[in-house]
């Protein structure tokens, strides 16, 4: 497989989430991962097989990926029509299975200095928002509301990529819909956006969309549209201080009987300080709006609130293969019907503490 351009890589993650309010349920509602309270849980059990695509050479390059997913995240990963029907997912409450991504990709170069078209087939991670499922990739142990809430993990369908300069490259292609492999293929939507990074590369701004019909609830209706933005700006202010800004904004029709329109929104903030090669200390700040009561759920209850949470964490990498995130949140937020979302719905602030363990192989 080495010969071929094939690797094999993965991870385990571990961590606990201490919530000191000690709910009934067990639950950190309505965070949805990190959602076990003073359970030791193993989060990520991830395996994938890539043979990545080269733009380098100014030639035609083919590859393609496959990840599996076992833990206490895998839930909340997987799509409609694939994960449940593939295996089965009843032997635990907590611990599931899903396959994330599985695609084949292809890189059609023109002109000179690598530049060329890729084109992504199958299952594949968003290109929207900041944050991933993959837990490596992101320097916080928990999510952002807007990632859990206001956003798709995964598509599929397909998606090209073009540099068009140096600095400026363009995401376009079509998809069924949010966290969606086969039910309803009628609803396709349009993915898409531009990146920007600047000539110096301390700076780089994504804009990407996507809209088009999903599912609505009740099922008895016909259709919804819908449509989301995201816009995420980084910025090297130092070698040491790095700062992220991201907003989100989404509008959906006809979602519920009573044919109101629903909007859920907000914006985040990183800053992150760079100790050391090995060792960061980040800050979180967040305001997620679900103006409408449609996406943030906790025990089944909803309602129209505003969501914030502030967190301070640690990204300390211990050894080559052993990474180390201990953070503390604060959560509160406000609703005038008096909707209470924390702790089995008792409590409309808490402050938890949590940490993992993540072991690269």
């Amino acid at each position: 497989m080495k010969q071929l351009g094939f690797s094999i890589d993965g991870w385990v993650e571990s961590g606990v989430v201490i919530n000191p309010y000690l709910p009934k349920s067990g639950r950190n509602g309505p965070l949805t991962f990190d959602n076990r309270a003073n359970v030791p849980v193993l989060d990520q059990f991830y395996l994938f097989v890539e043979r990545a695509i080269s733009k380098e050479e100014n030639q035609w390059s083919f590859g393609g990926r496959a990840d599996f997913m076992f833990g206490v995240d895998a839930p909340f990963t997987q799509e409609t029509g694939l994960d449940m029907n593939i295996v089965d997912n009843n032997f635990s409450n907590f611990y599931k299975v899903a396959t994330p991504q599985f695609y084949a990709e292809i890189f059609a170069p023109y002109g000179k200095n690598g530049k060329g078209v890729s084109l992504k087939v199958g299952h594949f991670y968003t290109i929207i928002g900041h944050e991933t499922v993959t837990s490596p990739n992101n320097f916080f142990y928990s999510h952002a509301y807007t990632m859990q809430y206001g956003e798709p993990f995964t598509h599929t369908g397909f998606i090209t990529q073009s540099d068009i300069t140096n600095n400026i490259k363009i995401n376009a292609g079509g998809v069924l819909g949010w966290d969606n492999f086969s039910k309803d293929p009628q609803n396709f939507n349009f993915l898409g956006g531009i990146s920007f990074v600047s000539n110096d590369g301390r700076s780089t701004f994504d804009a990407n969309v996507i809209t088009g019909s999903v599912s609505a609830l009740p099922s008895s209706l016909l259709h919804s549209e819908r449509t989301m933005y995201s816009l995420v700006f980084n910025h090297d202010i130092t070698d040491r201080w790095h700062y992220t800004w991201q907003h989100d904004f989404a509008i959906q029709h006809n979602n519920t009987a009573s044919d109101q329109v629903d909007k859920w929104y907000g914006m985040n903030q990183y800053l992150i300080y760079k100790l050391s090669e090995n060792l960061g200390i980040g800050m979180r700040f967040e305001w997620f709006r679900d103006a409408n009561g449609v996406r943030v759920f906790s025990n089944g209850l909803s309602a129209p609130a505003d969501y914030f949470e502030s967190t301070v964490g640690i990204n300390w990498k211990v050894a080559e293969w052993v990474t180390f995130r201990p953070e503390v949140r604060t959560d509160w937020m406000y609703s005038n019907t008096g909707y209470k979302a924390f702790d089995d719905n008792t409590r409309s602030s808490r402050v938890i503490i949590a940490g993992n363990v993540i072991i690269n192989f």
